[in-house]
């Protein structure tokens, strides 16, 4: 057993204990606690009487962060798209920048997976177009629910598509941490046909990710079926004229089809209504928050304060280096708690902990330091005047403030 200590445990799930400790065994949390009580000398013995002790170190213990949200194929592409004034204009430079490539180069993957470690991460939802992050991904420590993103607006046959992509998951290397799923990228970019057909194949799996309400082309593109989306489109020679827009909102949209559930992370959300917010949250679905890379990609800043408020879950995530400086869901928090000052720091560090985790479906493994989970660890370096060690996390913190715990 390895008991670690520190100034401040921070347990997610209830309040912060100061002087507090955590033992882990194993690989998993076997115990948590604080001043008065000592770690067990075995999983599920009487607390051991208080023995001497070192004082506490300046830290403070956490659970591994989650980034619900990155595309780490496109790691490549970092610095080389520069930010835009609007989504549909970023996007255009995204698909010509990648048509000058063959497949997405290996080593940046590595490297993103890296940084995304040496910055507290535990587990990612990332979205691929192909496998390219698949293998990486086992060979390294992060866990994943790897999305095999697909699209189509005028695919002939959506059946086939699915079929296609689920064959290719099947082939996959099966790896314990690592859950392979399909996924639809975004109302403007995928038919309801194929929509459908993903809905269905996916009834099974946890869960389901979807760009929504990112833009506002994509609102007036699902109005009348006009605007930059349909342009793009048009451009890029993938428009279907048989296309009949369904003069509503994203979210309503999408509930037509059936989408609309607990499994449903919609990533973004810049765009999307009060009542459309209350929707999802009746429903049970998860907003996934990405404010700077929606700066950087034009769609504007996210209503966080509004998410919060609607009672939905939320969730963090960093989107792909293709639109943001760095893989630091610390990084996004502090934008968040520029956006949202009224939203308790508590709130916030659960959307990058807990609230990812179980939106991802890992909720029993991660993202709370509970007994029986996970010993995913980090410590952050913190201030020996701090008083409120909650507010400091998500003042945003650096990777040289970050460093693992051993968990056996």
């Amino acid at each position: 057993m390895i008991v670690h200590r520190a100034r401040w445990v921070l347990p997610i799930v209830s309040s912060p204990i100061r002087d507090g400790w955590v033992a882990v065994e194993r690989g998993r949390i076997v115990a948590v606690g604080g001043p008065g009580q000592e770690a067990p000398v075995a999983p599920g013995a009487p607390f051991a009487p208080m023995a001497p002790r070192a004082p506490s170190a300046p830290e403070a213990i956490l659970p591994a962060l989650v980034n619900a949200h990155t595309h780490l194929e496109l790691s490549w592409m970092r610095g080389r798209i520069p930010p835009a004034d609007s989504m549909p204009e970023w996007a255009e430079r995204l698909v010509a920048l990648r048509r000058t490539v063959d497949a997405d180069p290996f080593e940046p993957i590595v490297d993103a997976i890296r940084e995304a470690r040496a910055f507290g991460t535990a587990l990612v939802g990332d979205i691929g177009n192909t496998a390219a992050a698949y293998e990486p991904l086992t060979d390294s420590e992060l866990s994943a629910v790897v999305f095999r993103e697909l699209l189509g607006f005028s695919a002939a046959d959506p059946a086939d598509v699915v079929a296609r992509a689920l064959e290719e998951i099947e082939a996959l290397t099966p790896i314990e941490w690592l859950r392979p799923a399909i996924a639809p990228h975004a109302p403007y970019s995928v038919s309801p046909a194929l929509l459908q057909s993903i809905a269905r194949a996916a009834a099974q799996q946890q869960p389901l990710s979807i760009h929504l309400g990112e833009s506002r082309a994509e609102i007036q593109f699902l109005c009348d079926a006009t605007g930059p989306w349909r342009d793009l489109l048009e451009r890029l020679g993938v428009w279907n004229p048989s296309w009949r827009p369904p003069g509503c909102g994203p979210v309503e949209y999408l509930d037509g089809l059936g989408i609309v559930n607990e499994r449903l992370l919609a990533v973004h959300g810049v765009q999307l209504t009060d009542d459309e917010l209350s929707r999802l949250a009746a429903a049970g679905a998860t907003v996934v928050t990405c404010p700077r890379s929606n700066r950087w990609t034009g769609a504007g800043e996210p209503p966080v304060e509004r998410f919060y408020r609607s009672g939905v879950r939320v969730a963090v995530g960093t989107d792909s280096l293709a639109g943001v400086e760095d893989l630091n869901v610390f990084a996004e928090l502090a934008v968040m708690r520029r956006l949202a000052p009224g939203v308790p720091a508590r709130r916030l560090l659960r959307g990058a902990t807990i609230d990812g985790a179980e939106a991802l479906g890992f909720g029993p493994d991660l993202g709370s330091i509970e007994r029986g989970k996970r010993g995913e660890l980090v410590a952050v370096r913190v201030p020996d005047d701090v008083q409120d060690v909650e507010e400091y996390l998500v003042g945003g913190i650096g990777a040289g403030a970050i460093r693992w715990l051993e968990s056996e």
